[in-house]
């Protein structure tokens, strides 16, 4: 069979590799691709911001199966169009998307469905958020409502900082659109968890659980990213935790979309705080997460097309996959200024050397290739990626290969997986 993924970072291309593997598929298709993926996969130029040209290049190519990896396709109804075509394609239509897409939306659902989650106040203007202030104790988290690639949440630690963060989003100078709306939150504490879920409309089936790194420093510093690292093993969740979470989570919101008119099929990505008060929900996402797909796809021993197509032909069941005991580990590498401005352009040496190293793959982000070198081509380069027979394993292997790579202005933080190997 032939499989087109839609996208250009390391999410797309650890979906790309994986789903090469099955026995089933013949050719893997990459829209629009990256000089990585392109390795394992055949990239096809296109626009992800253009539902009617990935229609044309499914009508060129005939997928027997489409994957979508970013959220702007999901939130434009690429699913609604290519369905309504007669292709298969794996993810939400864009009003079940519409639990990333809109804040707001996900905010109230929860409200209405009565799962776990910050307590928050919706804004529309600066005296609103004025007026809402009284009603939170500092830090405030302040999140844009529309999608903003991981960069549209701000915590802030007095009510001025609060004032001045919401109001640079308002207006649109931080995140544009998306900023026209906001959301404050209370701030919780805990431990952050990735819990995905792949969803027939019906039943849910979890995956493998990880953690991500989104601040931009070590130690959680600095401003919020896309994500700068995330680690994945086997006693993250116990079964009684995992049991609870579907149970009071993943299970109501398919339930209540259904109930909403608004089936969801896909897989649902719920950013996840374990709080003192028990889990609790940050956000949704409605597409796989990045950078956690790659240590995550690292562990998946079953075949991913098979668990894919179980979503879509409404069969999904808890043996869908089949995960390895061993620890898998990803470190973002990126470029200096990263989610700030940066330089582009700089070339990448020992990409080569890194893969090498036992148990190591590197999943390119942001790259491109000339001349028969790798150039840097986004803020998030390169996912350096390792597995072992525990975490301390897969770590040393990820930061032994990020030590065989270089480039200008080269970032990555030093401490992915840091805390629970203290633990």
């Amino acid at each position: 069979m032939k499989i087109l993924v839609i996208g250009s970072g390391g999410r797309e291309h650890a979906l790309a590799w994986k789903l090469r593997q099955s026995a089933r598929v013949s050719q893997v298709y990459c829209a629009p691709g990256n000089a990585g993926i392109a390795t394992d996969a055949t990239c096809l130029a296109a626009d992800v911001k253009n539902v009617q040209s990935l229609l044309a290049l499914a009508r060129q190519i005939k997928p027997d199966l489409t994957v979508v990896g970013p959220e702007l396709p999901l939130q434009l109804g690429v699913v609604d169009e290519f369905v309504r075509h007669g292709f298969r394609i794996f993810g939400p239509t864009a009003a079940a998307a519409q639990l990333e897409s809109s804040k707001s939306f996900a905010k109230e659902f929860m409200q209405r469905h009565h799962i776990p989650t910050a307590h928050y106040s919706i804004c529309n203007s600066l005296d609103e958020v004025r007026d809402a202030l009284p009603l939170f104790h500092m830090p405030v988290v302040v999140k844009a409502d529309g999608l903003a690639a991981g960069k549209g949440v701000v915590i802030c630690k007095s009510k001025e900082e609060t004032l001045t963060v919401a109001g640079d989003m308002l207006s649109g100078k931080m995140v544009g659109e998306a900023g026209a709306r906001v959301v404050l939150e209370e701030c919780l504490q805990g431990e952050e968890l990735s819990f995905l879920v792949l969803s027939d409309g019906e039943r849910v089936a979890a995956l493998a659980a990880a953690q991500d790194h989104k601040r931009v420093g070590d130690g959680d510093t600095g401003a919020n990213t896309g994500g700068m690292g995330a680690y994945s093993t086997a006693g993250m969740l116990d079964e009684q935790m995992q049991n609870w979470i579907l149970q009071h989570i993943a299970r109501p919101v398919v339930a209540g979309m259904k109930a909403e008119g608004a089936e969801y099929k896909g897989v649902l990505y719920c950013g996840l705080m374990m709080t003192a008060r028990g889990p609790m929900v940050l956000e949704f996402n409605c597409r796989f997460g990045d950078p956690e797909m790659q240590p995550i796809l690292m562990r998946l021993e079953s075949d991913l097309v098979e668990a894919l197509e179980a979503a879509i032909e409404g069969r999904v069941s808890d043996g869908d996959c089949r995960w390895s005991a061993d620890a898998t580990a990803c470190v973002v590498m990126a470029s200096g200024g990263y989610p700030g401005t940066f330089e582009m352009g700089k070339r990448i040496s020992g990409i080569e050397d890194a893969g090498k190293i036992a148990g190591v793959k590197v999943f390119h982000s942001g790259t491109t290739r000339h001349d028969d070198a790798y150039f840097t081509a986004g803020g998030r380069v390169l996912g350096v990626t390792a597995r072992g027979s525990d975490l301390r394993t897969a770590v040393d292997r990820a930061y032994g290969a990020v030590g065989k790579i270089s480039f200008g202005g080269a970032h990555y933080r030093k401490d992915i997986a840091a805390r629970a190997l203290k633990k």
